[in-house]
């Protein structure tokens, strides 16, 4: 054979072994799903909830991995820098999509150039609890205490902007008051404080709330969803002392950019799957989470709301970005 005939015979065969691995079934190998938070918080227990149903349907690896960070934004830059392939993923709240942009001046990424929406997993009000010493039973209560003390009074959240955040901000303006922010790197390290009583007011997820509620560890006085929860029976809604007050928090999927749209399909439906698991959907509702499962155009349009409100909020607010 000539030299020229080997070459092409060459060629020839390397187009077919490549052809051959994309034409492999999606994953051919561990999945890593990124957490932008530290473990053992809110959005960490959802991942690790539906990573084991995501492994047994992909017979794959699926393995969390939890960069924390810049309010979240390192773990999502992460993702938004790795290859357009569905092996690294990123399963977020809100505060590194909708809030980040609006707090620093130089970004690590732009969430709409650089992550693919895949799916909105779920969505939950907030809840406002208290230590069981802070002498308010009531979101009055706790108005008035904030009023005879401005400023003194300290809350705990995950991070300057996040939606914890910004709901104490809403409160703030609805309510008249002015209290003492204490930022933290991520829910899981605000807790401590808050159980101790140091920092003994945050608003959290029902999920990041629940458990310490139930051993009266914690004193709910209101949620941010428009009627009460069967999670929270008797905690009423803020919106019934100030009006329109609704703020929620949500959770999803995004790749980064360019991720073919075959795949984001699948992801999409491989992930609404792990999510309906009879006991993935049981142990997520039971601490207050709906599950939504909507799709990739779906997560878009919500996440472009609630930068335009986001935004907004943290205009009115006086946060300087950094």
């Amino acid at each position: 054979m000539s030299r020229l005939s080997i070459v092409a015979a060459a060629g020839i065969a390397v187009a077919v072994a490549a052809g051959a691995a994309q034409a492999q079934p999606f994953p051919a190998k561990p999945v890593r799903v990124v957490v932008p938070y530290a473990a053992g918080g809110p959005v960490d227990t959802v991942a690790r909830i539906v990573a084991p149903n995501l492994s047994a349907a992909w017979n794959q690896q699926v393995l969390v991995d939890n960069r924390g960070g810049s309010g979240g934004a390192l773990g999502a830059s992460v993702v938004a820098k790795s290859a357009p392939d569905g092996y690294t993923l990123l399963l977020t709240n809100s505060g590194p999509i909708t809030a980040y942009p609006h707090l620093r001046k130089t970004l690590l990424f732009d969430f709409e150039r650089d992550l693919s929406p895949i799916s909105l997993l779920t969505t939950s009000s907030l809840v406002l609890a208290v230590h069981p010493a802070l002498p308010a039973r009531s979101i009055a209560e706790l108005v008035a205490l904030a009023r005879r003390n401005p400023g003194e009074l300290s809350y705990g959240t995950s991070g300057t902007g996040g939606v914890q955040h910004l709901a104490m901000v809403l409160l703030e303006n609805r309510a008249g008051i002015r209290l003492n922010h204490v930022p933290y790197k991520g829910s899981s390290q605000a807790m401590p404080d808050l159980l101790s009583g140091e920092v003994p007011l945050q608003f959290n997820s029902v999920l990041g709330t629940l458990p310490s509620i139930q051993a009266g560890k914690l004193r709910p006085l209101g949620v941010t969803a428009t009627a009460p929860l069967p999670a929270l029976p008797g905690v009423p809604p803020i919106a019934r002392t100030y009006k329109d007050f609704e703020i929620t928090s949500w959770l999803a999927l995004y790749g980064p950019a360019a991720l073919p749209q075959a795949l984001v399909e699948q992801l999409h439906r491989d992930m609404a799957a792990a999510l309906n698991v009879p006991e993935a959907r049981r142990r997520l509702t039971d601490v207050g989470l709906d599950v939504v499962g909507a799709g990739p155009a779906e997560l878009a349009a919500h996440a472009r709301r609630e930068h335009a409100l986001f935004g907004k909020l943290i205009a009115g607010s006086g946060i300087q970005k950094e």
